[in-house]
């Protein structure tokens, strides 16, 4: 029995998931049941960072993930972004690295500058 916290919705449910069955207990919702199962198979994150921006107006341009990764890639993608610079102007929304680490996820800016 694997014990987790469900972090899809502001309650954080205490979930049990049974690593043989996959049923999920202590869930309040059926998102909660989802995400417990997802968890063990195939867990999945959206990572937020920073890249450099040359000529903005701060030093650092917030960025994230359109959508979620595979929770393995996460240090690849953090590497990828920490060697990534951007020249202003950007627009919020606009992709900065496209299909990131082959995930199929693109990166893109968070704000405007």
């Amino acid at each position: 029995m694997k014990e987790m916290v469900c972090i899809v919705c502001p309650r954080g449910c205490h979930l049990k998931v049974d690593e043989e069955t996959f049923e999920v207990s202590g869930n309040s919702c059926p998102k909660g049941a989802e995400y417990g199962k997802n968890e063990l198979v195939s867990p999945m994150r959206t990572v937020t960072g920073s890249v450099e921006i040359i000529n903005g107006i701060h030093s650092r341009l917030p960025v994230r993930t359109d959508r979620a990764i595979p929770k393995g890639l996460m240090f690849d993608v953090m590497k990828l972004l920490h060697a990534t610079a951007v020249h202003s102007p950007v627009k919020r929304g606009q992709i900065i690295i496209e299909n990131v680490c082959g995930s199929g996820a693109n990166i893109i800016a968070s704000r405007d500058m």
